[in-house]
């Protein structure tokens, strides 16, 4: 069918060729017979090989209409970025002002996703036609998808301002100003500024973060200029707060501006009228001296006003105070072990720092533990505007449990309640986080929405896979009307990664599948992506690291299903991926396309190549256990060679921890195979379902893994021993010592957990006094009792590292392991002395619980260790001291633990 289409195609590009048909002559009902013709491949899935076939055709006749309509229309169907076959075709008619077909044009390419050549050439068809209210329409379209387009956001501002729809004049006016300031062009911006404030004179704090843009795309002196407007609005008001603060960010721009110095000392009067002290602290200060730098003559005033009756102030030394007084030349202040300290006023400017009453370390210093400890606890969101207002509403969160813990919150508290708060700050959009630093947040008087909370997050997030998920919480959060431009400048930043790089990397391959996934929704930002998967596809050095660097999993999805899509070796690409993605969707998907054999050699290449596949191995072994799909079974992969394999998998595992390799995947693996060997019995099944002649090939790798804990090996020995007792252990597996570790009783360890907990709660902060009080003896060169104390010290250390390591090698012993066929550990012995023709009894326990006058010896001692492993029956010498000794073994029971 689709040889017989291009065929067709072939003719209606070569009919149209023959008879010259002028672009006068094409009428709409031409290009709807074409999208039948699209109709049609698209049924045949033969979308590509037409488009083929038109691009060859366009090569030599650049200007065939119907070559540039169907290719054209084939691509952006593909979502491919690249428009310019149709803006050909479109401009070709509009040249020749034939309205309707380029309006029809239009529409259909709007059909597949919005574009800013269609857009504007449909607003010019509309003005053609007189139609006044479509041409808005349609602008308001344009507006939503180009960001940079500020003339007609304006004057669709100015269209809503006439017909009396502030709020929406409103939104298009932020719009058009932030337009305006990343072009640099201060006229429309100053006078669109004056606009805002008659208008929504209350939103500070947008005022305040335009100017900053202000500042850095236009110039300093320009955002000064603006913020006399802001003044004059707030000043108007009567919010003198604000008026001052205002005026402070102007003198961050020009320290020399003389009206804005008259009018902060004017609004500082207004503000302290009823200040006892206030003209004297003008004066002092020397705010309206203009010979003074006016940010410190500020701080200064600042500094000198807050030293009122009944504030209060913090010491370095002495903690919180409250003033008592305030003479002439001399402060007094009740701190809470220096009641009634008298200070020259100009010291206590210098070395105090005045705090609000509702500072949290006044509250601290000033509320009952209990109270404050019960709001704190069940108030978070109270507690963190507190703290952060405190300083200066700006706050790095990660001092908060410095700030809590241990003066209000107790340690065990402070977890629950940080993971709370982290929260709370994440979505309360009363917090705002600095755009330059993610751990850092104020208090906002006017809330965030949560779209603009997680553009500042963004902004201050450094990490690239972190801003992938800012992203997507952003896309679901955010307002397409109003926060449109924040979407598009965050979408900017991955689109940078696609404009210039050096290699196809993991930021670089995870931005172009981020973008294009976010153009399938919102097809305007579609114009991010110039490449296409295919060329950036051939330029990864290595798909497997790219892969894995990518780590996020929605990134690592999106990749598989690019390369099955337009990758012709997909199959050879997922067999490489699987040992890193371990998905069961890459074995469908190879399954189901016939690659079956691909999937068994892929089987079989981990098991054999296990040291780089550890986790495809345990993966494939929980597959089958849980599946048994027939594909595993074909591998011919024997329980044998499962147990075999998985136990090599630890010895490599523990190597690689003892070499400070992958420490932490390492013992993730570890806990896995151990899990599938020992709890779940996958080593017991084995020996019960292979018979005595497979023990040795399992047992021998097994002792040699020489860290793993001796409790399992020595449950697995007494395993075989309890199914085949005469079984013969062979080379090293004549010993059941454990090289690494310590067999101990429950009952023992306890003990030694209690010594160790007495010294460090009980006897090392008592010796802390008896050194704290030595030391305030004096001369330490003749202080016996420091040096007795240091000694001491020394002493407690050296018991505490000892009893740590001890603590830190045992190995719980499980009572119910216990195996009378040999000696072993928890066994009693009753040996006959054939020396001295007399019995003997012991019981084998470790050095923990050695007591020899109880007849209670240790494994690892001389003796303990030459009868360990031995049956009833067996007979043997052991040399006491220059005495040869003969022993059988008469009886092995299990002892009392």
């Amino acid at each position: 069918m689709s040889e017989n289409l291009l065929k067709d195609v072939q003719n209606i590009l070569t009919e149209e060729k023959f008879t010259r048909a002028a672009l006068s002559n094409y009428s709409i009902t031409q290009f709807k017979d074409l999208d039948a013709v699209l109709k049609e491949a698209e049924d045949a899935h033969a979308l590509d090989e037409v488009r083929t076939l038109c691009d060859e055709y366009l090569t030599h006749s650049k200007n065939s209409i119907k070559a540039l309509y169907l290719s054209g229309m084939i691509a952006i169907s593909r979502q491919i970025i690249d428009d310019a076959v149709l803006v050909n075709l479109v401009t070709l008619f509009a040249d020749n002002h034939k309205w309707n077909i380029v309006k029809y044009l239009c529409e259909r390419i709007l059909e597949k996703g919005e574009s800013r050549f269609a857009l504007r050439t449909l607003a010019d068809c509309y003005r053609n036609e007189s139609n006044e209210e479509a041409v808005f329409e349609t602008w308001r379209r344009l507006v939503k998808i180009d960001f940079e387009e500020a003339d007609i956001t304006k004057t669709l501002a100015e269209h809503f301002e006439n017909e009396g729809d502030e709020e929406t004049a409103v939104d298009y006016y932020k719009k058009a100003l932030g337009r305006y300031i990343n072009k640099g062009q201060f006229a429309p911006v100053r006078e669109i500024w004056q606009k805002l404030i008659d208008y929504r004179p209350e939103e500070i704090d947008f005022f305040l973060s335009t100017q900053g843009k202000v500042a850095k795309s236009i110039s300093p002196e320009k955002a000064a200029a603006i913020l006399q407007d802001v003044y004059l609005s707030c000043k108007k008001r009567g919010d003198i707060n604000m008026a001052i603060d205002v005026l402070k960010l102007i003198f961050t721009y020009d320290e020399r501006d003389a009206e804005a110095r008259k009018e902060i000392a004017e609004c500082f009067r207004l503000k302290y009228a009823h200040h006892s002290h206030l003209e004297e602290y003008i004066r002092l200060s020397n705010l309206t001296a203009s010979y003074r730098n006016v940010q410190e003559a500020i701080q200064d005033f600042e500094k000198h006003i807050a030293f009122d009756k009944g504030n209060f102030v913090f010491h370095r030394s002495w903690g919180v105070g409250r003033i008592a007084k305030v003479e002439t030349d001399d402060v007094t202040i009740d701190f809470a072990k220096k009641r009634g300290h008298t200070m020259a006023l100009k010291m206590a400017v210098d070395a105090l720092a005045t705090l609000s009453k509702d500072h949290i370390w006044v509250l601290k210093a000033t509320q009952k533990k209990e109270i404050l400890y019960e709001k704190v606890k069940n108030d978070p969101i109270w507690t963190l505007k507190t703290i952060i207002k405190s300083f200066n509403n700006y706050y790095d969160v990660r001092k908060l449990k410095s700030e809590l813990v241990p003066s209000v919150l107790s340690e065990n508290e402070w977890t629950a309640w940080n993971t709370k708060v982290r929260k709370i700050l994440k979505t309360d959009p009363s917090f705002g986080v600095s755009p330059d630093n993610v751990d850092v947040f104020s208090v906002r008087e006017r809330q965030n929405s949560l779209a603009e909370k997680l553009y500042n997050e963004f902004k201050a997030e450094k990490k690239f896979l972190n801003r992938v998920d800012i992203i997507r919480k952003f896309e679901h959060a955010y307002d397409p009307q109003t926060d449109a431009e924040y979407f598009a400048d965050m979408v900017s930043y991955f689109a940078g990664f696609l404009k210039s790089y050096n290699q196809v990397n993991e930021q670089v391959l995870g931005s172009y599948l981020l973008v294009k996934d976010i153009a399938s929704r919102v097809p305007s930002l579609a114009e991010n992506i110039h490449l296409n998967f295919v060329t950036l596809f051939e330029e990864i050095d290595d798909i497997t690291a790219v892969y894995a660097a990518l780590k996020d999993k929605k990134l690592q999805e999106a990749l598989l299903k690019e390369i099955k899509l337009f990758v012709s070796t997909w199959f050879d690409v997922y067999v490489k991926l699987f040992p890193l993605a371990l998905r069961q969707q890459i074995l469908d998907e190879l399954l189901n396309e016939g690659h079956k054999d691909s999937v068994i050699t892929l089987v079989r290449n981990c098991f054999n190549n296990y040291r780089d596949n550890r986790n495809a191995v345990i993966w494939f072994y929980k597959t089958n256990k849980e599946a048994s799909p027939d594909w595993y079974a074909e591998a011919a992969i024997t329980q044998e060679k499962e147990v075999v394999t998985l136990i090599h998998i630890l010895d490599t595992s523990f190597h690689e921890i003892e070499n400070h390799v992958n420490t932490l995947e390492n013992k993730k693996i570890i806990r896995q195979v151990v899990d599938i060997l020992f709890e779940s019995g996958l080593v017991y099944d084995y020996i019960d379902a292979a018979g005595i002649e497979a023990i040795d090939s399992v047992y021998t790798p097994l002792q040699n893994v020489k860290d793993l804990d001796p409790a399992l090996k020595d449950r697995f020995r007494k395993n075989i021993m309890k199914k085949y007792p005469d079984f013969k252990f062979s080379g090293i597996a004549e010993k059941d010592t454990a090289i690494k570790g310590l067999l101990v009783t429950m009952a023992a360890f306890e003990e030694k957990q209690k010594q160790l907990a007495k010294i460090m709660e009980e006897d090392i902060p008592a010796n802390a006094k008896e050194i704290a009080f030595a030391l305030s003896l004096g001369d330490l060169r003749e202080n016996a009792e420091f040096k007795a104390a240091k000694e001491k010290q020394t002493i407690l250390n050296s018991t505490v590292a000892k009893l740590k390591d001890d603590i830190e090698r045992a190995q719980l012993f499980d009572p119910s392991t216990v195996t009378t066929n040999r000696v072993s550990f928890g066994t009693k012995v009753l040996l006959r002395n054939e020396t001295k023709n007399a019995d003997e009894e012991y019981t084998i326990l470790g050095p923990w619980e050695s007591d020899p006058a109880k007849k209670t010896i240790s494994y690892l001692s001389p003796f303990g260790n030459a009868i360990l492993n031995r049956k009833a029956g067996d007979k043997f010498d052991f040399k006491i001291a220059d005495s040869q000794m003969s022993y059988e073994i008469k009886e092995i029971t299990g002892a009392r633990i």
